[in-house]
């Protein structure tokens, strides 16, 4: 298991607007605001104005170091923000409070599946939701829109990879399934206990084979009309008030 990292209490958004918008929000923490040292005039004066006006500190660091720190380089704009996310938290640290449910992103790439499905996970009380900072779209301004903002308040479970996270909660004594398509099983007549992990897969490649190895069950949505398959956050929405159908939330 891999150590603490910033990524881990924060989510940073980059860009005049999602900073702006985060500053104006007084539900949110911001812990501060980096801005490059190039960045100059009214836009840059607007940012240091509406920090100011919440207490937050305003660092500035280099041009290159913004597009670092945002891992974005052509949308960041020379400002970034680190907002507290009061319930991610480092996966070592959420198993230690024994969650009943966990779902684990792996290779989910388009920040619009990544954003639907925190919103959509957070709403059904889903009490970890793993998004390892390897193969899945980072937390950034297109999933939290995706989300409606939920992503800054959704129980997020950070760790690097996900078969990391697989091999941890296999370890940590939880079956392990997996939605696939082809499985002959039924999500609706399978046996689901209430201390499970569920894997959602990437959008093209599905679930991984490091993690496949470490799946226990499998099972599928019904599908008619000549549908192969739902878009990965719809087929979550699915999985997620499935459980709370069984279990409540």
């Amino acid at each position: 298991m891999d150590g603490q990292s910033p990524k881990d209490r924060f989510v940073t958004v980059f860009g005049r607007k999602p900073v702006l918008e985060a500053l104006a929000d007084r539900r949110l923490d911001v812990d501060k605001v980096i801005l490059a040292d190039n960045a100059r005039g009214g836009a840059a004066k607007e940012i240091i104005d509406a920090a100011g006006a919440r207490s937050v500190r305003v660092e500035r660091a280099s041009a290159h170091r913004v597009k670092v720190l945002a891992g974005n380089g052509k949308q960041d704009q020379g400002v970034l923000a680190d907002v507290v996310a009061p319930r991610m938290r480092r996966l070592v640290d959420g198993l230690a409070a024994r969650p009943a449910t966990v779902l684990v992103l792996d290779g989910i790439t388009t920040p619009a599946n990544v954003g639907m499905i925190l919103r959509t996970a957070t709403a059904a009380g889903i009490e970890g939701i793993v998004v390892p900072r390897r193969g899945v779209a980072g937390i950034d301004p297109l999933v939290v829109k995706a989300s409606a903002g939920v992503a800054f308040h959704a129980p997020v479970l950070r760790c690097y990879t996900a078969e990391e996270a697989c091999a941890a909660l296999r370890d940590a004594g939880y079956p392990l399934y997996a939605l696939d398509g082809a499985a002959r099983q039924s999500l609706f007549d399978a046996t689901l206990p209430r201390r499970a992990a569920y894997v959602l897969g990437g959008e093209t490649a599905g679930v991984s084979p490091e993690v496949r190895k470490h799946v226990t069950g499998l099972a599928s949505i019904p599908m008619a009309g000549g549908v192969e398959s739902l878009n990965v956050a719809s087929a979550a929405a699915v999985l997620c008030f499935e459980l709370v159908r069984r279990h409540g939330q």
